[in-house]
């Protein structure tokens, strides 16, 4: 079932702040009668890159072209290539596959034993991890518009948030911290990087997560922006809704509960709590 719940304008540049909104809270508490009508959602999960921060472009693609320059490789990722490898969950897991189709060239070339190639791509991406970090501590690129927004609606209604992710957990954890603050950070757990053997598509990661939170994942809502996303969330049997990024805007959503631009601004709305809880009680409902 697929909802637009309205057209509205485009997206304004999203501000970070620190602090809680005092509009959300307010709008929060105007709608909390409304909530306590419904049932909540158990667990709000959000992808990070393109869904949090929509990274993917200008900041994986450019700290694994740094990463491959520091280590005298001759690789160059341009925008449409690693729009092609995003299709391949895990940074790890994208080099090695690119790698292997250019094994006539370094660093596989002369590094044939599949050991000595995994512990290159390991270190390789460490150096990558540290080099998308500091493009993070820096601030430079903004929170997606609306996510503080749901995040604080969330966190004032009790609705545990979490972020469930392929990339490394320092990278999440580090975008959690500088885009929405310590306050949020020392609530919003993450689950990311090697913490299962099986990356999205699989449902792994968003199984995990409910396990370790406690609740049904029947219950929950994933906000994601790819369908890789869609499918891992979907398997782990939850309500999904996705929020198109920079790289995924042609793909197949058509298994998502609703799609979106984004998740909008206070005023400008695609959806709320409120919306989200709705959502789950239709699915119930069938």
């Amino acid at each position: 079932m697929q909802s637009t719940l309205g057209a509205r304008a485009r997206c304004p540049a999203t501000q970070r702040a620190a602090a809680f909104s005092r509009h959300t809270k307010q709008s929060v508490v105007r709608s909390r009668a409304s909530l306590t009508a419904k049932a909540l959602p158990e667990a709000l999960l959000f992808d990070c890159d393109g869904v949090l921060v929509d990274t993917e472009r200008d900041g994986h693609r450019v700290s694994f072209n740094e990463a491959f320059k520091q280590k005298g490789l001759d690789h160059a990722w341009g925008v449409e290539l690693y729009g092609k490898l995003l299709e391949i969950g895990g940074g790890k897991e994208r080099m090695t596959k690119y790698f292997k189709d250019v094994e006539d060239q370094e660093p596989f070339k002369s590094t044939k034993d599949l050991e000595a190639r995994k512990t290159l791509v390991a270190e390789l991406h460490k150096l990558k991890t540290d080099l998308f970090m500091q493009l993070v501590e820096t601030g430079a690129m903004p929170l997606r518009p609306g996510v503080r927004r749901l995040v604080e609606e969330a966190v004032a209604a009790g609705v545990p948030v979490a972020v469930c992710s392929t990339s490394n957990e320092r990278a999440v954890s580090s975008i959690v911290r500088v885009m929405l603050g310590e306050k949020v950070a020392s609530i919003m757990r993450v689950f990311a990087g090697d913490v299962v053997p099986k990356k999205k598509p699989d449902p792994a990661i968003y199984l995990l997560a409910a396990k370790e939170l406690g609740v049904n994942p029947a219950r929950c809502v994933v906000v994601e922006d790819s369908r890789i996303g869609l499918q891992a969330a979907k398997a782990a049997g939850m309500t999904c809704v996705v929020t198109k990024s920079s790289y995924t805007q042609n793909e197949d959503f058509g298994s998502a509960d609703a799609v979106h631009d984004c998740i909008g601004e206070a005023g400008e709305e695609r959806f709320s709590l409120a919306d989200l809880s709705k959502m789950l009680e239709v699915n119930a409902a069938v």
